[in-house]
């Protein structure tokens, strides 16, 4: 999964141009983006080592590691917000805005770009980057609107995937949405909804700062020598999560030619990936069923070995959609 934030050096907590001088930067929302980056090339790091079998398929899907990718990618969203406010409030720069913007859209495109070229099946339609240019068109209605109102809004886009959904959703053009009652398959996907809570709430929650002037204290014009790494990552964010995914993947792939990893069970291998898909929908205990019933029947049919090897193409197999109907009726009768 990819997750960072692209809030570029005009929107970092700088203060405009004209008093950005005698102000300084606020290195608190700096070194929070770098504490942030590291917790991301943490997670990163976990996918590649599974991605190339030295830990077990679907640990970084499911439990703590999930729990952790969307702390991750909510506290980016957060900072992306106040950032917004701290840029461009009371006075949109136009100019200053329209470059950020761009920078992101074009590093969001490339993302698409290159993870459909190596990863086709799920490529990055709609991560991160391309939420966070979406929420930044749209924050930009909220920046002069009360706070109390911007946080009933946050509150608002959190709720509407436990509400909203609908098969109207599930055609691709509107998957960005986030309310389609099927889940597509991608390695970073981040729907407009639920997380421009997290956009708004940080614009909500700058706005009170400012108003009380709590931002003023933690300007700077330097920084102590333990705040450096942070704050230098937090300034070059988008930089950051544009090379180091890359470069991880290219050391895990070094590596594992050196010292390759123990093939996993296969049939194992096949659980853990079918719980995980299933779980972003159902129930773990749905999930179980479902998988362990799906395994049976094709280990019954002689399925199994063709489809692990690839010779079966599961989006266009009768057999395998058979399959899917009957386990999938079967798990959830017995809920």
């Amino acid at each position: 999964m990819s997750i960072t934030n692209a809030v570029t050096a005009s929107d970092n907590g700088e203060a405009p141009p004209a008093t950005a001088e005698k102000r300084g930067r606020i290195w608190a929302i700096d070194a929070l983006r770098g504490v942030a980056l590291i917790a991301m090339a943490t997670y990163h790091f976990s996918w590649d080592l599974e991605f190339f079998g030295y830990i077990e398929p679907g640990t970084v899907g499911t439990g703590a590691f999930k729990m952790y990718a969307r702390l991750i990618a909510g506290s980016f969203l957060f900072l992306a917000g106040v950032s917004l406010v701290l840029g461009h409030y009371p006075a949109i720069r136009a100019r200053a805005f329209a470059i950020r913007f761009a920078k992101i859209a074009a590093a969001a495109l490339a993302i698409t770009g290159v993870t459909w070229f190596v990863f086709p099946d799920s490529f990055i339609f709609f991560g991160i980057l391309h939420s966070i240019a979406t929420a930044s068109l749209i924050g930009l209605i909220f920046l002069k609107l009360p706070a109390l109102l911007t946080l009933a809004a946050a509150a608002a886009a959190f709720a509407a995937p436990l509400t909203l959904r609908s098969p109207v959703f599930d055609t691709p053009a509107l998957l960005w949405v986030g309310l389609s009652e099927t889940l597509p398959r991608s390695n970073d996907y981040v729907p407009l909804l639920p997380w421009l809570g997290p956009f708004l709430a940080g614009i909500a929650v700058a706005r009170i700062a400012s108003g009380f002037g709590w931002f003023d204290k933690l300007r700077t014009n330097g920084s102590a020598r333990w705040k450096t790494v942070l704050t230098t990552a937090g300034r070059h964010s988008l930089i950051i999560y544009l090379l180091h995914q890359p470069l991880l993947f290219a050391l895990v792939y070094l590596f594992s030619l050196g010292f390759p990893a123990a093939k996993p069970d296969p049939v194992e291998a096949f659980r853990a990936n079918c719980e995980v898909t299933c779980s972003k929908q159902e129930t773990a205990a749905i999930c179980a069923r479902f998988c362990g019933c799906t395994l049976d029947k094709l280990m019954e049919e002689n399925l199994f070995e063709p489809l692990n090897a690839g010779k079966i193409d599961i989006t266009t197999d009768e057999r395998i959609a058979r399959i899917a109907s009957q386990c999938t009726v079967d798990a959830q009768a017995k809920e």
